[in-house]
């Protein structure tokens, strides 16, 4: 790592608005998976989500504390600007999700069969859930691109749109695979092949932007980005067609929920989920398009 003559600690690292934040953030997400692992509790699935949530953004934090106060960061191949905007959105959206999650399956009213001291630490883990949600939000509120600021790409409104977009494709695959019966019909098929596709050319444009490589492509990295957005604006819209033809006309599937469908096992509820977030990503790709026409980026920032 090369001198650069100044201080070897950087102290805006937890000083600044945003290093300010990534200690509350540190803080409350310590604090509530401590919760819930002393006392609170958590079990099948859904509480094993929200505990990996936790964790796995506590550590990533830690990690870019550190480095940030080391300047350590120097010293990886990452571009870290794309790396640390592109994990605030992300642990924007999972920190949402958990502080969602684990109230609605955890927390109860009474105190019966779990009793109060339990119910008392779920009700607390939940309030620093929410706590922790607001500080990554808070993040992605500092650091985002400003108007006619020279900025890395996942900064920007298109950049933070390409982790909206992959985590609502993560949602879809998660309905598809709840017995959605997809491969009933050939034009089902179709649509799960635009959300894969899709899926997979954001998470590559995220990656190569994260890890800084965008320079040694040899085609134009920034208008491939806008061509494949256009493109997936197109495949989603066919999409937001194919999908609730072939699922609730009553000549291929059923406009209403059968009555016998049992709670949470129920292929037409997960059809209606697939459904949803089609029109969400779509809305999100057509949000894309509208701003990468106005943006610049530098890939290495």
């Amino acid at each position: 790592m090369e001198t650069t003559g100044g201080p070897y600690l950087n102290t805006a690292a937890v000083t600044s608005p945003v290093g300010i934040a990534r200690l509350l953030q540190m803080t409350f997400g310590c604090t509530t998976f401590s919760l819930v692992a002393h006392q609170g509790g958590f079990s099948a699935a859904y509480g094993t989500f929200c505990m990996f949530v936790w964790t796995f953004c506590f550590a990533i934090t830690v990690f870019i504390i550190a480095c940030e106060f080391t300047h350590l960061h120097s010293c990886l191949s990452l571009s870290w600007g794309n790396f640390t905007a592109a994990f605030a959105m992300l642990a924007t959206l999972m920190s949402i999700t958990a502080a969602v999650i684990y109230p609605l399956y955890f927390v109860q009213v009474g105190c019966y069969p779990i009793g109060c001291e339990v119910r008392d630490f779920r009700i607390a883990a939940s309030v620093f859930a929410g706590l922790l949600f607001v500080t990554y939000a808070t993040e992605v509120f500092l650091t985002r691109a400003k108007p006619g600021q020279v900025t890395s790409y996942m900064a920007t409104i298109s950049g933070l749109l390409k982790i909206v977009q992959a985590f609502v494709a993560c949602i879809i695959f998660g309905a598809l695979v709840n017995d959605s019966q997809y491969g009933k019909y050939v034009a089902t098929q179709w649509c799960v092949a635009v959300y894969s596709f899709c899926f997979v050319v954001t998470v590559v444009v995220v990656a190569f932007s994260v890890t800084g490589k965008t320079a040694l492509l040899w085609f134009p990295f920034e208008r491939s980005v806008v061509i494949y957005t256009f493109g997936a604006v197109l495949l989603y819209a066919s999409a937001a067609v194919i999908w609730p033809v072939f699922c609730f006309d009553s000549k291929y599937g059923s406009p209403r929920r059968p009555g016998l469908c049992a709670k949470g096992k129920c292929p037409w509820d997960s059809q209606l989920v697939i459904a949803i977030f089609t029109y969400i990503n779509l809305l999100l790709y057509v949000l894309d398009l509208a701003y990468s026409q106005r943006i610049r980026f530098v890939s290495h920032l």
